[in-house]
């Protein structure tokens, strides 16, 4: 078209825009935008929005940004442009803060603001903030929208109320692809397998045709529940929907052959694979490896890991913790070494709790709370009682001997303040050890409490001296 001298117009430039927003390419679009302010159409709303818009998928969030200072008239197309970049970048301050000044402005915020919005307060677990911003998208009618109801069904769900999740679900007046994966996926995360299985076939049944995120969500529930036949039928049903298994797909399989101990089919599965193994894939492997004790293939899975240049401490501290379960001290001693010598250092395991609008961060050994003296008595009075129904530390399964690890602390504050007959729920960045596993199992049975734990892996309800996930992890 530029070649014919048809100069581009208010439809064209945006039409462009969007192309070069899902090809994510910085250069077309530093390009598009330069040419833009060389038109009549410079600073039209219409166009400076899909700038910004482009910008946004693209990661300049810096120049998205100058678009949205500099023009001269705003929509809430152009609201929504930059929050939604903010949003898939994780700059969740930056997006509160952008909506708080949306409102202020008086912009009628629509359906795509407000599931941005909705989405950091589920992955940044502020369950507070999100149930207020359900109940202004009920006062702005907007509660009916599949993208509102896919992000609410992701909060609740990411927060630990998984009945929340259903019950948002199930009064959707109209559903998305997006909502039925978003109740997939949270069912999955909370072990409630079953439900996958008949959700996927009630999805197929209404019309709908599963897709990548689909197919992750089945493989990840039959991960968690080590069904390795499930797992495999529905691997091998990706081609007949035209769905061609990715990266993601090859880690979960893997996840759930090492889960189930087939530690040597993973590797050859590894192996056997058409593309090129990411680092998902053999991080999933080392850790199987680890779960199974198998300190020679945890071995060659990190040394594949340090070979594609991974700079995770986390995955040195795998191989260093598989030495020293099975029983090779010295060779622990020397993953611990590579990784400081490397300059990196370990990722803090904390685990928090929100109370009354506050949220409430421990490490392990925390002692900085300012409830920190009550939340150790009533642990330890809880642990007598615990003691005397049977429990027996087991620190066998981690490096650092502490008083109380991180969840622990949280859950003993949530004795404190979280009233009777309501979960303590609790937030955890990394994978919670046998030890406390056990641990919170005989704390529900001897207080009568329901601790809702949400690790790295996936949700735990403990309640009566049982845990959801059946002990398997």
């Amino acid at each position: 078209m530029l070649l014919a001298r048809v100069p581009p117009n208010h439809h064209s430039i945006p039409s462009v825009a969007r192309v070069v927003g899902f090809l994510s390419d910085p250069s077309l679009a530093r390009s598009l935008h330069g040419l833009s302010l060389k038109t009549p159409f410079a600073t039209d709303v219409f166009v400076l929005t899909s700038v910004l818009d482009m910008y946004a998928k693209c990661s300049l969030l810096k120049e998205a940004q100058k678009v949205f200072v500099e023009m001269p008239e705003r929509n809430v197309v152009s609201w929504s442009a930059l929050i939604c970049g903010y949003a898939d970048a994780g700059l969740h301050s930056s997006v509160l803060h952008l909506f708080r000044s949306a409102l202020h402005d008086g912009v009628e915020v629509n359906d795509c603001t407000f599931s941005s919005v909705i989405r950091v307060c589920a992955e940044t677990t502020m369950l507070g903030l999100g149930a207020l911003l359900h109940g202004l998208a009920i006062k702005f009618n907007l509660d009916s929208s599949p993208f509102v109801g896919s992000a609410l069904v992701s909060l609740y769900s990411k927060c630990g109320i998984l009945d929340s999740s259903y019950k948002v679900f199930n009064e959707m007046p109209e559903r998305n692809l997006s909502a039925w994966n978003s109740v997939l996926i949270a069912s999955a995360q909370h072990g409630n397998i079953g439900t996958v299985f008949n959700l996927f076939e009630a999805m197929q049944a209404a019309g709908f045709q599963p897709n990548y995120v689909t197919f992750l969500c089945l493989l990840t529930a039959c991960s968690h529940a080590g069904l390795l036949d499930e797992g495999k039928r529905y691997f091998s049903l990706m081609p007949v929907y035209g769905v061609e298994p990715g990266p993601e797909h090859y880690a979960a399989m893997v996840d759930l052959l090492g889960r189930v101990g087939r530690i040597s089919e993973a590797l050859f599965f590894i192996q056997s694979m058409p593309i090129e193994p990411i680092e998902s894939v053999w991080g999933a492997l080392l850790t199987a490896s680890r779960i199974h004790k198998d300190a020679n293939t945890a071995a060659f899975a990190a040394q594949k890991l340090f070979e594609m240049g991974s700079r995770s401490p986390g995955m040195h501290m795998l191989l260093a913790g598989t030495y020293r379960a099975a029983g090779r001290h010295l060779e622990a001693a020397q993953a611990r070494k590579a990784m400081r010598d490397s300059g990196l250092r370990k990722d803090a395991g904390l685990s928090w709790l929100e109370a009354g609008g506050v949220i409430h961060t421990f490490a392990s050994g925390d002692q900085r709370h300012g409830r920190s003296v009550e939340i150790y008595r009533v642990l330890e009075e809880v642990g007598k009682r615990m003691e005397a129904a049977g429990y027996e530390p087991d620190t066998s399964g981690v490096h650092r001997n502490v008083r109380y690890h991180s969840e622990r602390l949280a859950i003993g504050l949530g004795l404190l303040v979280v009233p009777e007959g309501v979960p303590i729920r609790v937030m955890k960045n990394i994978r919670v050890c046998n030890d406390c596993h056990t641990a919170i199992k005989y704390l529900t049975k001897c207080t009568g409490r329901v601790v809702v734990l949400r690790d790295l892996n996936r949700f735990h309800r403990f309640e009566n001296g049982t845990c959801s996930c059946g002990d398997f992890w």
